[in-house]
């Protein structure tokens, strides 16, 4: 669930060693080679080696788990029952999810033999990539680091991890914690700027995830494309919400407005913009300003419950979108109120909004939520292709054929019916973007996928390829015309 903007990685220039210490430079070399062994090593670890490896870093997240909820507050303001919810829980899970599974999923899978291999044994093998470098954000800094080093410990990888500046308390407890439970040479952390990320994408890593912005994302592709290294990116986007008019209103209301406001709207999942039937729309407005108010109260800034804008350069950005909107015709239907000095924003609701109003054109990552209304489902899917593939969708109906007429006539990462973000918490799913939002995916079987290579084995038992060697006369032309009409029958 993320997507920051900064930090953002670029391509190292020539003059790297001028940004970049010396220092730092050459421990990021030594560091970097020395996993080579341990990732050549690693190839051969049993299961159970890697679940130890795996609990370890459990052991590590339980052990210090009081030191992270506070240190996550302390960077973001946030509630620390959030924090449990939003990333403890699901990172827990995940950990059991791979003890209970693991050996399922790296088990080598027998395929069937073609008319053309027969006799043959064929099988697929999934071994490790090597080595993974992990660039993880600063809005979830818990489960967004720790969650796709998870398997890619399980596939039998070393990882280097980029932490974001942006969260210094959590980088720095997560350096420590990746310390005391991992030799270097397995796991290691770099904690720093983007001068430190454009000296990691300068390496050939086999792998590259990263978590992050669509815009910082083309540079990570760009850095792998050099290297050919394999790559998944989990971006981010202008995830649209849906109200129809036969949706239960009250639920509705209440399950955006939490998803909108969850960690103050900085989440890659959250719904960026809502569209309201006409019909239905005076009354969502309605419940959405009550529940906001009873929730926060008349003055949200005092609540315990919403958490702070990272920096008062991102709160800027947010005041910035707003005063933008409000400059071209939209009006403020809730909150409105900007703290700079105080990293707050309240949770806000616009109305009116002219389509080229900035909030319309970049993802808003922050607690403001435009409200649109549509008429007919044709007009609100030509809305939602115009735009770039968000990384979720989610449709509020009691109408199962709308729904699915929503999802048949457009693309987007993941989908959530009458209810909003919880597609990250169901690890049975795969969990990415599409194109713009995102390329692969993770969680479960599908982080197995994202961080191995799968490797495809025969074992020759008959050599039927002797049929085919020159010179090609009548013989093989009647082998030929045998294997076609065998394969016309079995098809």
């Amino acid at each position: 669930m993320s997507r920051p903007t900064p930090p953002e990685p670029q391509r190292a220039p020539a003059g790297l060693a001028d940004r970049l210490t010396a220092t730092l430079a050459a421990e990021i070399r030594r560091v970097f080679d020395g996993q080579l062994a341990a990732a050549l090593r690693l190839r051969s670890s049993t299961v159970q080696e890697r679940l130890e490896r795996l609990g370890r870093l459990r052991a590590q997240i339980l052990t210090h788990r009081r030191e992270i909820l506070a240190a996550i507050g302390a960077d973001l303001g946030r509630p620390e029952a959030e924090t449990e919810l939003a990333e403890m829980l699901p990172l827990l899970a995940d950990l059991a999810d791979q003890r209970r599974n693991l050996a399922r999923w790296l088990r080598p899978r027998r395929v069937r033999s073609t008319v053309a291999t027969l006799g043959n044994r064929a099988w697929v093998q999934r071994e490790p990539r090597g080595r993974a470098l992990i660039i993880s954000p600063w809005n979830y800094p818990l489960v967004l680091t720790l969650g796709p080093l998870i398997p890619a410990l399980a596939c039998g990888n070393t990882a280097i991890i980029k932490t974001s500046e942006l969260a210094p308390h959590s980088s720095s407890l997560l350096a420590s914690l990746v310390r005391e439970a991992f030799e270097e040479s397995e796991v290691a952390l770099f904690e720093g700027d983007a001068t430190v990320a454009g000296a990691l994408l300068e390496l050939p890593f086999d792998h590259i995830f990263f978590t992050g912005s669509p815009a910082v994302g083309r540079v990570v592709m760009a850095a792998a494309a050099r290297h050919l290294s394999s790559i998944t990116l989990e971006l981010g986007g202008k995830s649209p919400a849906i109200i129809d008019a036969s949706a239960d209103l009250d639920r509705a209301a209440d399950v955006i407005a939490w998803g909108k406001c969850l960690n103050a709207g900085q989440t890659c999942i959250a719904p960026d913009h809502l569209y309201v039937h006409e019909t239905v729309y005076e009354q969502v407005l309605a419940r959405l300003k009550w529940r906001l108010g009873n929730w926060y109260g008349a003055d949200p800034e005092r609540s315990p419950d919403l958490a702070r804008i990272v920096t008062a350069r991102h709160t800027g950005r947010l005041a910035e979108l707003l005063a933008d909107a409000r400059s071209r015709g939209a009006q403020v239907l809730h909150g409105g109120r900007v703290a700079l000095d105080r990293r707050f924003v309240a949770p806000t609701l616009l109305g009116g909004i002219p389509d080229d109003a900035r909030i319309m054109q970049e993802e808003i990552f922050g607690p403001l939520l435009p409200i649109i209304t549509y008429r007919a489902q044709d007009d609100l899917i030509a809305r939602i292709n115009a735009a770039p593939k968000p990384l979720a969708m989610y449709i509020w109906t009691r109408r199962p054929r709308e729904a699915r007429r929503l999802i048949a006539r457009t693309s987007v990462g993941g989908t959530c019916i009458n209810q909003v973000a919880v597609q990250f918490l169901q690890h049975n799913l795969p969990f990415g973007g599409v194109n713009q939002s995102g390329i692969g995916s993770y969680h479960g079987e599908w982080g197995i996928r994202a961080f191995s290579h799968e490797r495809a084995i025969v074992d020759a038992r008959l050599q039927l390829s002797s049929a085919f060697f020159p010179p090609y006369g009548a013989r093989v032309r009647r082998t030929a015309a045998l294997l076609r009409r065998l394969s016309a029958w079995l098809g």
